[in-house]
């Protein structure tokens, strides 16, 4: 069946709404007010009401795209024979990418609603599955120490969680995971490394 011209112009709306609260967001937080979100999008703010009744049904759903997106950029990384260095410098190419949406999210998590906070927790269990697999087969090869595969995820996790947290102090206006890449990188794989 083809959309009609109404289907199409109302999803063209709707994804201006999700581009402009992406950015907003990420630059403002999630207490961002409607107004600007409907204002970069460049609709009334009863338009934006009409798609999204509520501003966490807009996150939810603004939430769980990303979450879709991030994901579908770590399949690429699926079947990888690269080392554990290639597989995180990969990871961090991904978040830089997105850094502002994501380091709100770390950062403002107990501002989201369950189904956006829950967008965060897909994220991390995507890029598990392909840490999972490249862990297992370095332990394998004798290249990493046999350290439980969920301690060595977290501390990951944990490591660039920290940076993001502190970005302003780290590297104010810009990318604190590109500028930091190497290093941490470097650090986490010695820690984890068999001498």
């Amino acid at each position: 069946m083809q959309k009609t011209k109404r289907q199409i112009q109302k999803e063209q709306t709707r994804k201006k709404i999700i581009e402009a609260a992406y950015k907003v967001y990420s630059e403002n937080g999630f207490t961002a007010a409607s107004a600007a979100i409907a204002k970069e999008a460049g609709v009334s703010h009863g338009l934006l009401f009409l798609h999204f009744p509520t501003l966490d049904e807009l996150l939810a759903c603004l939430s769980a795209e990303f979450a879709h997106s991030i994901c579908e950029e770590f399949k690429e990384l699926a079947g990888t024979e690269g080392s554990i260095e290639d597989l995180l410098g990969a990871h961090v190419d991904i978040l830089s990418a997105h850094e502002g949406f994501y380091a709100r999210m770390v950062a403002e998590a107990a501002l989201l609603p369950k189904g956006a906070a829950n967008a965060l927790a897909n994220v991390q269990a995507c890029f598990a599955a392909y840490f999972n697999a490249v862990l297992d087969r370095e332990i394998k090869n004798g290249v990493l120490k046999r350290l439980p595969a969920g301690i060595l995820l977290h501390t990951w996790i944990g490591l660039l969680h920290y940076y993001l947290l502190n970005k302003d102090a780290l590297a104010p206006g810009g990318s604190v995971l590109s500028r930091y890449k190497k290093q941490l990188i470097f650090t986490y794989c010695e820690l984890i490394r068999r001498q």
